[in-house]
């Protein structure tokens, strides 16, 4: 990859479901908020809960909606309720999909893709969305195969954005132990946590806090 290194690694805290998680991130400050609003995810959460926490939370911290394989409505819903800055596809959505949600929206798409072989970073390369993010599945806290993506950007010649000219977030199992060096092998645009900032199923401050201050380090 190229020596140039990105200014500043974004932060993203995804998984923000109670007033008291909002608060804790109001506090640090991270630069993107995510929240679950599609249902059956130990996240979720629906629409008025996620207007509660963005008003907690400072209009300088972005709020992203994440959504798996939802209908159109339910999006633009929230897109026009104007409590989301960014709209995260987080399921099966393909180009036709994106490309029709695109042409229907303002707000900046982030696609996610679960990484398990060469292919899936080519399928990321190839989106048509303005952000991509790259994981191991949905909030499970593990980690991809990061030679694998290391291999894939040295061969593209990537630097601070993905083949394809996207911003990305690097996203699955990273931890305030992990993160600085998983940014400075991968320089992505942007760090996405959730699980590892969790005690017991719920954020946890103190994590959250050490969290960002390994990225800002």
């Amino acid at each position: 990859m190229c020596e140039e290194r990105i200014k500043k690694t974004m932060v993203k805290i995804c998984g923000l479901r109670r007033p008291e998680d909002a608060l804790a991130a109001d506090r640090l400050k991270p630069d993107l908020a995510g929240f679950i609003l599609s249902p059956g995810f130990r996240r979720s959460i629906d629409p008025e809960q996620a207007r509660i926490l963005r008003q907690i939370l400072s209009p300088g911290i972005r709020t992203v909606g994440v959504f798996v394989d939802s209908p159109f409505e339910e999006i633009l819903q929230a897109a026009d309720g104007g409590w989301i800055d960014m709209i995260q596809l987080h399921g099966k959505e393909d180009e036709t999909y994106i490309k029709k949600l695109t042409a229907m929206t303002d707000l900046p798409l982030i696609k996610a893709f679960r990484i398990h072989e060469k292919r899936d970073l080519e399928e990321a390369a190839e989106s048509s969305a303005k952000w991509i993010l790259l994981d191991s599945g949905t909030g499970t806290g593990k980690r991809f195969d990061w030679d694998l993506l290391d291999f894939f950007l040295q061969e593209n010649e990537a630097d601070t954005l993905f083949p394809g000219n996207h911003p990305w977030l690097l996203a699955g199992g990273l931890s305030a132990e992990n993160v600085r060096r998983a940014i400075e092998r991968f320089h992505p645009a942007a760090v996405d946590v959730s699980s590892k900032v969790e005690t017991d199923g719920f954020k946890d401050p103190v994590k959250m806090a050490a969290f960002l201050a390994a990225v800002r380090m």
